[in-house]
Parts: C-alpha cells; sequence; structure tokens
C-alpha cells in the first residue's frame, strides 16, 4: 500500500506534465515506473527490505534516485558495474537535479586502487622506475593528468588500459598506505573523497567498495564508507559474485613480487643499506619463482587439506620463513621510515594468508589455484556467503532495496532470498514495457545436436553464418566458452561479408566503440559482455547464444556448492545450477531490447531450451517474445516488422582481424 503523500509526490515527479516531462524532452509516462518509485519511496521511509526486478525500459535507476534524494539522510547507492555507476553519475543524476531544480549533494566513492598515490607516484617518478618502453607514453599521459585532475580517479585518464603494469606502483591500495603518518594525508585523493562522502546526501560506490567496507568494519579497523543505514543495490543478481570474490583470501605471485619491489624502492628512496632485508628480499623472491612455478602444475583443481608434498611442502615451508624473516628484518631496522613499517606489516599479513590457504582445512572455503597471464594465484573462496552477508549488511540495515532487471526465477524470489540469507523481504515484480511479442521473435533452430557432441560447433557456425545473412550482420553473438568462440570465429570468417569483433583482440571498451561506430559489425564474446552492455537501435539487430549457460562443474566454487548441496539432501542442478542459468541467459538476451522501437532476433542454438523438462522454466523466465524454429518465420517478422531483411543486403565487407 501507499499513502497519499508517496501518491502525490510521485505523481508531481513522474506525472504527466510533471517535472520530469518538463526536464526531459520526449518523455513518455510509464506506469511501472511510478509504481516502483512508490514501493521504494515507502520502505526507504517506513524501513524494511524490498526485492523488485524491474524489467528494462522500466526506468527504474530514476525511480529509485527520486525517493532516496528526497529521503533527507544519507542513502548509499550501489551498483554492479562500473557501466551503471557512470551512467548514473553522468546521466540520471543530473537530469534528476534539473528536474527537480535544484543541486543534489552527490559523492561516489570508487575502490582505493583507482586513485593516484600522491606520495608513491611522487617517489616512482623520481626514481625513474618504469620498466617496459611501450608503458613510456602512458606513463607520460598519467603524468600530465596528475597536474590538473580534481579527483585523481584513473578514469579520467583516456585509454589507459585497466592492465597496465606501472598503476600497481602508484596507485593508493590500501595496503600501501601509511594513513596520517603520509606527508601527502590531506591533498590525498582518497582523503579528499571520503571528505566530499561525509558531506554528501547520495553516496554513489560499487558492490566491490561496500564489501570492502563490510570486511573493515567486521575487523574493527574503521569504515571504508561513511555510517549508513540505509542502502539500494542495483544489479543486485552480481552481489553473490562479488561478495564471494570480495570475502576470499588469495596470495599471488604478483603480490610477492609487489612486495619484493616497494621494500627495494623504500630503501633506495631513504639511502638505507640495510643488508639484512636486502638478503630476506632476495631469499623471498627466489622461494616465490619455485614455489608458483610448482603450483601452477595444480591449476584448477580443488585442493584439500595436506595437499602439500614433498618438494611443494619444502617450498611453501621455505617462502612461509622468508616473508616472516622479512617483516622481523625490517622491524629491526633503527632508521625506519613509516613506509617501512607498513610493509613489514605486509609481509607478516601476507605470511599469515599463505598459512591459511595453504592449510586448507577450513570446510566453508573451497581451495583451488588459477593462473591468469604472467600471474598464479593461490586461493581460498568462500561457499556460501549468505551468513556473513546477513551479519554484515543486511542485520544492521533500517532500510534496503534489491533491484535489477534479473532478479526473479520461476517468477518468485525464493532462489535470491536463499543465496543472499534474506528471511523476510517485501517482493514486487515488474515486467518491462516493452512489447516482446511484437519487438522480437525467439529463434531455437531444429535439429541442432547436442551441446556437447562432435559435431555441435560445426552447426552452430553454419547456423550463425545463416543468421547473420538475414539480419545483415549487426549482433552479438555470446559464448559460454573461449574455446567455442574461437572455434566459431576460425570457420565463420571467410564466411561473414560483415567485420567481424572478437574479445581478446582488444580491450572491452574498444571493442564497444567499435561494434557501435562500425556499419553491420558482429561482436564475439563471452561472460563479460553478457551483462552490462547497452547497444540501442539498429545497430545491435540480433542476439544469438551458442549454449544455455550453465557454469562448469569444473569450476572449483561450483563444485563445492553442489557438493554442498547434495550433502544437505538438495537438488544442486535444479536448485543452483538452473536458476544460474536462467539468470545469466536473461541478462544475455537482456542485451537486445533497450527502446520501445528496436527489434530483432533473440537466438538460442541449444536445443535443450525445447527438448528438455528444465527448458521450461528458463522459457517460462524469458520474455514475452514469440517462439519460432525455422529462419522462413525469422525472415517474415523482419519483413513484417520493416526490419533488416526488408532491405538489400550492403556489399560484402572485409572481416576485420
Amino acid at each position: 500500500m501507499t499513502d497519499g503523500r508517496g501518491d502525490r509526490a510521485q505523481e508531481r515527479f513522474f506525472g504527466r506534465g510533471g517535472l520530469l516531462a518538463r526536464a526531459l524532452a520526449g518523455y513518455e509516462e510509464r506506469p511501472a515506473q511510478k509504481r516502483f518509485s512508490e514501493a521504494v519511496a515507502r520502505v526507504l521511509r517506513d524501513g524494511g527490505l524490498l526485492l523488485a526486478e524491474a524489467g528494462t525500459g522500466t526506468g527504474k535507476t530514476l525511480a529509485y534516485l527520486m525517493p532516496a534524494v528526497e529521503l533527507g539522510r544519507r542513502v548509499v547507492v550501489s551498483t554492479g558495474t562500473k557501466n551503471l555507476q557512470e551512467q548514473l553519475l553522468d546521466k540520471d543524476i543530473p537530469l534528476l537535479a534539473r528536474a527537480l531544480g535544484r543541486d543534489l549533494r552527490v559523492a561516489v566513492m570508487k575502490g582505493r586502487g583507482n586513485y593516484l598515490c600522491l606520495m608513491r607516484f611522487r617517489s616512482f617518478a623520481q626514481a625513474g622506475s618504469i620498466r617496459r618502453l611501450d608503458e613510456i607514453p602512458l606513463f607520460r599521459a598519467v603524468e600530465a593528468w596528475a597536474l590538473r585532475t580534481q579527483t585523481g580517479d584513473r578514469a579520467e585518464v583516456a585509454d589507459l588500459p585497466d592492465s597496465v603494469d606501472f598503476w600497481r606502483e602508484v596507485s593508493a591500495a590500501s595496503e600501501n598506505c601509511i594513513g596520517q603518518a603520509c606527508p601527502d594525508f590531506d591533498p590525498c585523493w582518497v582523503t579528499r573523497m571520503r571528505q566530499r562522502a561525509l558531506e554528501a546526501d547520495l553516496v554513489v560506490v560499487n558492490h566491490h567498495l561496500l564489501c570492502a567496507d563490510l570486511a573493515v568494519r567486521q575487523s574493527s579497523y574503521g569504515e571504508v564508507i561513511p555510517p549508513y543505514d540505509t542502502v539500494i543495490l542495483d544489479e543486485a543478481h552480481l552481489l553473490e559474485d562479488v561478495a564471494t570474490q570480495y570475502f576470499g583470501v588469495q596470495v599471488s605471485s604478483h603480490r610477492v613480487e609487489d612486495l619484493a619491489r616497494d621494500v627495494e624502492r623504500e630503501l633506495k628512496a631513504g639511502r638505507l643499506d640495510a643488508p639484512e632485508v636486502r638478503a630476506e628480499v632476495e631469499g623471498m623472491r627466489h622461494r616465490s619463482e619455485r614455489f608458483f612455478k610448482l603450483l601452477a602444475l595444480e591449476r584448477g583443481r580443488r585442493l584439500e587439506a595436506g595437499w602439500t608434498s614433498g618438494a611443494t611442502e619444502e617450498e611453501v615451508r621455505a617462502l612461509s620463513h622468508r616473508m616472516a624473516g622479512l617483516s622481523t628484518a625490517l622491524l629491526a631496522l633503527k632508521e625506519r621510515p613509516e613506509p617501512l613499517t607498513a610493509l613489514a606489516e605486509r609481509a607478516r599479513a601476507l605470511h599469515e594468508e599463505l598459512g591459511f590457504v595453504v592449510s586448507a582445512d577450513d570446510d566453508g572455503h573451497v581451495y583451488f589455484v588459477e593462473t591468469r597471464g604472467r600471474g598464479v594465484f593461490l586461493k581460498a573462496t568462500p561457499i556460501d556467503v549468505s551468513v556473513r552477508l546477513g551479519e554484515l549488511l543486511f542485520d544492521g540495515l533500517r532500510a534496503g532495496v534489491l533491484t535489477s532487471a534479473t532478479l526473479a526465477v520461476d517468477g518468485g524470489f525464493a532462489y535470491l532470498k536463499q543465496r543472499l540469507g534474506l528471511a523476510t523481504a517485501e517482493e514486487l515484480l515488474l515486467p518491462s514495457p516493452f512489447d516482446y511479442a511484437e519487438q522480437a521473435v525467439l529463434y531455437v533452430p531444429r535439429g541442432m545436436p547436442d551441446p556437447a557432441s562432435p559435431g555441435f560447433v560445426e552447426r552452430a557456425a553454419a547456423e550463425i553464418v545463416r543468421l547473420l545473412s538475414l539480419t545483415r550482420g549487426r549482433a552479438f553473438v555470446l559464448f559460454t566458452s573461449y574455446a567455442n568462440m574461437n572455434a566459431v570465429a576460425e570457420r565463420i570468417a571467410g564466411e561473414v561479408p560483415y567485420p567481424l569483433l572478437i574479445q581478446g583482440e582488444a580491450p572491452k571498451a574498444v571493442l564497444l566503440d567499435a561494434f557501435r561506430s562500425t556499419p553491420n559489425a558482429v561482436l564475439l564474446a563471452t561472460a563479460s559482455f553478457w551483462q552490462g552492455v547497452d547497444v540501442v537501435g539498429e545497430q545491435l539487430s540480433c542476439v544469438i547464444v551458442d549454449k544455455l549457460p550453465f557454469a562448469s562443474p569444473a569450476d572449483p566454487v561450483v563444485s563445492a556448492r553442489i557438493d554442498r548441496l547434495r550433502h544437505r539432501g538438495g537438488n544442486p542442478f535444479g536448485e543452483y545450477q538452473v536458476p544460474v542459468a536462467i539468470l545469466m541467459l536473461k541478462q544475455g538476451l537482456g542485451r537486445l531490447i533497450r527502446a520501445s522501437s528496436d527489434r530483432g532476433v533473440l537466438a538460442v542454438l541449444d536445443s535443450r531450451l525445447v527438448h528438455r523438462s528444465y527448458g521450461r522454466r528458463f522459457l517460462a523466465s524469458l520474455p514475452g517474445a514469440r517462439l519460432v524454429h525455422d529462419l522462413d518465420e525469422v525472415r517474415d517478422f523482419f519483413n513484417q516488422q520493416g526490419g533488416a531483411a526488408s532491405h538489400p543486403l550492403e556489399p560484402p565487407r572485409a572481416a576485420a582481424k
């Protein structure tokens, strides 16, 4: 129920001729948006939790932002992706301020690693520490930016790759911070960020920073985000995965090398001899190389207690000894600048964490090894984060809203509540205002082989070529694995007369910009493109999914969750694997229809969608596009809609390699 105050406020803002209509040209009143905003306003005012799936096109961001800024107390808004965080700051909040006719007290907070550390940057530049010649132009760009920035946020530096090596050495990451002992504490960009947040009514963060704040509060080390009791979690379907990553522990070859390098730099900057420290650094580096080389052989395997033996046992003992020795040697220095004290604490913490992950004896965690690029990571990841999220986040809230375009499975929120540890909450399910029956068809071709069969990739490639010919390119082709993506790319490269953009050939942002600006482009991609990506209009007229996106049981975390459910007498496939895949498929197919004028085809090349009993659960959770099985029906749809197939094909273009 809503009261008169809520109804009047929402009508005044969202109604025909209201404040939003006056500020936004072409505004169309959306009943679902107003209904959602009323529900948010009620929960923010009266307290409690609201779970709300608001389908694409509802206008959910303005629906929750308006009551949030009118509440009169601090509200934290957390997003799952940088794209949405930037949309809020660059588009939605300025529009809201314009409609309300007043300035809003808003602050954005990102993880410390996004900000430049003034002290470390100065030390790095003076030492001339850059090692890669190809990064010198990027460093010069950062130097020029550092003189004019007002925020210290690396996002302001155009075309700075996420993977640039030197950023780790100049960022304000917490493990490098010496706090108030730092000579740059007052002008520090992180200090300024926190000050702005203290003065704001609306604090925009992401789920990673939110989880960092929860961990810091738990350890009684203070807080990252200013005190809050009211939170709005957008893209809430991502919260469990982020919490799982964040609440885990990992010791990596990168962390050890970064520690060694930072100690050497501080010794050089302070002109300190410290032969004992240098010996421990060299010993740690040597043992680290040997240990992580052996560790890489365990990649992908779940580790159980007692997994170390022989050479691995010897190397981990030696590495642990060197970490402890480095901490002791640093603390024994008579001349010890504050940064060296912080480095001694880093060495001690790394020693402690190595002991935890090597022991592999906490049954609440799964232990495994990953390799990424040149790095080797030994990880301990929590199997279930619901209790921790309940204790650290939800139990302490006065009011909370969890929303996304993809929260519900089987028409309800039971799965989400179970995964996040939510006992009671108000529930609201708002379908998309888009007319999927008119705007889209769901194409599942007949006769496709089982996705596990040897002939699947060949048939999928042939089907993709036929679809792209019909839609004149203009498609996302989303894969559940890099192996399938690369195999299909190789097969269709000479068959598709449109530019092919393939994930891995350029950074994600570059690929997206190229797709938006290149007529008839086709983008082949995997998991990171399934969500948080917007392409409005005819440039995207087709989304093709190769397989139902079941998480691989070979993934150690997935495997551990399956085992735990089975041990408790549950049905892991129905209770966990199918719901996860349903939400992922909803996200992937949601890339297509982003506006009421969009038209296109959603194609799933996996026959299990219609031939297996669980396929009905997928179909019931997807938007109401008409299901078709013949390519002629897709062609008819485009002809009736004045879509791609009603226009003559453009001259073939050479495939981009």
